[in-house]
């Protein structure tokens, strides 16, 4: 089987790697397509695996208007030349688009619910699989299965923490640091969105610095006042970076999820609701939710330098974290098992959607 997988985020390539790996491992073979937006290129590299790069992401509404059509373009013309029977993605419009030309089936994982993106790329796509719990995208086409994405990659039987990341970030284990993560706000979703205030920056690094080391990881250029907390380890190393932490404090989602899976404490500013992660400081207490504005961000410095001055151990995180392993499945076993026998597992899933729990 040729499966064609497209990535739009560094956090897709590690979606996607260790069914990658499987599935090649199985003989079947495995093309990525991708943008050069931050680092997947690097991530595809450093995995080894075969991808096609489109080029650049524009940022301009123009431009990402443009990008559409070209994008859309060079998607169908690389998998008229790769021949795919599958194709696989995070929500992509040009899989999603190109796999309705060539008359393949498209199987798009779903967990952000950003309904302008929805939109484009469900009329085209076959299967949309989500999580258990609620959400608003209601259709025929969803299988709903008990996992998290970041469990494709972080569940245990797939990952264990490389402590020689304390040493690129010049920190001896027990030794407590903070990484903080920024966003650019460029992409389509993040409109009206305002963020952390740079002041707020400064306080709560000058706040956590009592207690901890900071780290900063920004998806754009920090001012120069902040540069110096910028973390620089190599981007495969940034989830053993995120596991030895003390504390993870940010104005996106995927970190924050990633850190739940790792047994880290996160806190997490945004004025829309992640529902997976609302599930996972509801269900398990491993997160904590604020909102963008000026008091919640306060709230959220309180709150960091609260965790911070506890003094909570990793056993005491990690011991929620196995609450929600118990409730879950390891991702990349039921998606290997999913692809491998479409269409007859989504009619599985639909009448025993219980089968899944073979895969814990």
């Amino acid at each position: 089987m040729n499966i064609l997988i497209d990535i739009g985020h560094p956090a897709h390539v590690h979606l996607f790697k260790n069914y990658a790996k499987e599935m090649i491992n199985r003989g079947h073979k495995v093309l990525f397509t991708c943008r050069d937006k931050e680092f997947e290129i690097y991530l595809l590299e450093f995995y080894g695996f075969e991808y096609k790069s489109f080029g650049k992401k524009y940022k301009s509404t123009a431009g990402k208007l443009l990008g559409m059509i070209k994008f859309d373009i060079q998607e169908f013309l690389t998998g008229l030349k790769f021949k795919p029977d599958l194709f696989l993605s995070h929500g992509s419009i040009y899989a999603a688009h190109a796999s309705f030309l060539l008359r393949k089936p498209h199987i798009a994982f779903e967990d952000t619910f950003n309904f302008e993106q929805v939109k484009l790329y469900k009329p085209f796509t076959d299967i949309i699989l989500t999580g258990t719990y609620d959400h608003p995208l209601k259709s025929e086409k969803v299988v709903r299965f008990k996992g998290y994405h970041e469990l494709a990659y972080l569940h245990p039987k797939r990952y264990s923490p490389d402590k020689t990341v304390l040493d690129d970030l010049g920190v001896i284990e027990g030794d407590k640091y903070v990484v903080l993560r920024f966003v650019s706000w460029v992409a389509s979703h993040d409109r009206g969105h305002s963020g952390i205030s740079f002041e707020n920056k400064l306080k709560a690094i000058e706040e956590f610095s009592k207690y901890a080391k900071v780290f900063i990881s920004s998806e754009s250029e920090l001012p120069k006042e902040l540069e110096q907390y910028r973390i620089n380890i190599p981007a495969e190393k940034m989830h053993d970076a995120l596991y030895f932490a003390s504390l993870h404090w940010a104005e996106s989602f995927t970190m924050p999820a990633e850190c739940s899976i790792l047994g880290t404490p996160s806190i997490i500013m945004h004025n829309t609701d992640a529902l997976y992660l609302k599930e996972q400081e509801r269900e398990y207490g491993l997160c904590f939710y604020y909102s963008e504005s000026p008091k919640d961000q306060l709230a959220a410095i309180a709150k960091g330098t609260e965790i911070l001055k506890k003094d909570l151990s990793k056993p005491y995180w990690l011991e929620k974290r196995d609450l929600l392993l118990k409730d879950h499945i390891n991702v990349t076993d039921f998606t290997v098992w999913f692809t491998e026998n479409y269409p007859k597992s989504k009619k599985i899933m639909q009448n025993d959607p219980e089968y899944q729990l073979r895969f814990k």
